[in-house]
């Protein structure tokens, strides 16, 4: 049955049954199908640690921290540790997670220490709204609209599978790809509707505190500067997939693509959330003795962004 690229992607990743979230992801790291910057090395909880305790100097009221997608429990328990008991104490740590098998992870490593929520909306109902939130490479698993440009046409189509164009229903004004009509034929971009609906669902709730995100994605247009296939790709067994063969296990590989950070930063503007920083994850890491291959400024040091955002209370 032919179905939207996104509907696809949602189902591959997320389906109650065979979804490679809800059912088949073993664990994250060298025995899995891909790792994470958390699993590979404790700079990033160490640095997560530092940044919490300098917003809890800035809104000592807060006193909840929120995890968003916590994989295996690696970075969460790496910021306990690093945190300090004294400090630790001051917060009640929460994780928002929607993988039945990687929450059997997480309890394993975190069992008694922290709370878990199917929603961040739920986190922040128990924190009363008033958190610093943080997550590590959690947008780029949302399902993604897949488009591609026709010349022809001068207009930007649909992808559906089996792969076939078709008219898209989207607002231009909330995506800046739509708005971009200098490509050659046949270039193929995501847009992240799904993180968008994301947003404005929970940050209705978020009274105060700040949020970290760090992921990998750029801003556009380089974002797909000689990329004319886009950024989409699957993981396998550490194989990195593209083309025909995303479509090749369904439920049974990671699918990723790359995040526009241009919409991402003018979504969050939108909602009333302020932006305070933006850094490469070298820059986010430097302070933090971190190996050479997080820093290196032609691989995952610059490949990944960390933004920190802000939400005082009387902010609508």
């Amino acid at each position: 049955m032919a179905e939207p690229f996104s509907a696809f992607m949602a189902r591959a990743l997320f389906d109650p049954e065979r979804g490679y979230y809800t059912r088949h992801i073993k664990t994250v790291g060298a025995r899995g199908d891909f790792s994470t910057s958390a699993t590979l090395s404790p700079s990033l909880g160490n640095a997560v640690a530092a940044w919490l305790k300098s917003e809890s100097c800035l809104q000592p009221q807060v006193r909840h921290v929120i995890e968003v997608g916590a994989g295996e429990g690696s970075l969460m328990h790496t910021v306990r540790r690093a945190l300090g008991w004294w400090t630790r104490r001051r917060f009640t740590f929460h994780i928002v997670e929607t993988s039945p098998v990687l929450r059997k992870e997480q309890e394993r490593k975190l069992a008694g220490r922290v709370v878990w929520h199917p929603s961040l909306e739920s986190a922040l109902a128990a924190a009363q709204g008033h958190a610093f939130i943080y997550h590590n490479e959690l947008l780029d698993a949302f399902p993604v609209t897949l488009v591609q440009w026709s010349v022809a046409e001068q207009r930007w189509l649909e992808v559906w599978v089996p792969e076939a164009l078709h008219p898209h229903e989207l607002d231009a004004a909330h995506f800046s790809v739509l708005q971009h009509t200098a490509f050659a034929e046949g270039q193929r971009c995501e847009l992240h509707v799904s993180v968008r609906d994301w947003l404005q669902q929970w940050t209705p709730h978020w009274k105060s505190g700040a949020m970290l995100t760090i992921d990998y994605g750029d801003f556009f247009p380089q974002l797909y500067h000689r990329r004319p296939q886009g950024t989409l790709r699957a993981y396998l067994l550490h194989q990195r997939l593209i083309g025909a063969d995303i479509y090749a296990n369904p439920g049974r590989q990671d699918i990723t693509a790359d995040i526009n950070f241009t919409d991402y930063s003018a979504w969050l503007q939108a909602l009333g959330v302020v932006e305070f920083s933006q850094q490469t994850l070298a820059q986010f890491l430097h302070s933090h003795s971190a190996p050479a291959w997080l820093t290196n400024p032609d691989g995952a040091g610059t490949a990944f962004k960390c933004f920190v955002h802000r939400r005082q209370d009387g902010a609508s």
